[in-house]
């Protein structure tokens, strides 16, 4: 399996920890050398290890944060 080459350019918050310290992150990501982009998943104390997540374009979190507006939360 090809490795995967990311760098987090931007931390831009934690939304929860779990109890073995793993965060639930938003952060900017460029998976390999490309353009970062807005991405949520868990991860592990240090950065190394990361569980599945989801990464959205500018554009589709914009969409996402209008979607979001709309719901009575």
């Amino acid at each position: 399996m090809a490795e995967i080459k990311y760098e987090i350019t931007e931390e831009l918050g934690v939304l929860s920890e779990s109890s073995r310290g793993w965060t639930k992150e938003i952060n900017l990501v460029s998976w390999n050398d490309r353009e970062p982009k807005i991405d949520i998943r868990e991860w592990s104390p240090e950065h190394e290890r990361m569980g599945k997540g989801v990464t959205l374009s500018r554009e589709e979190a914009k969409l996402m944060r209008d979607i979001l507006n709309k719901i009575d939360l």
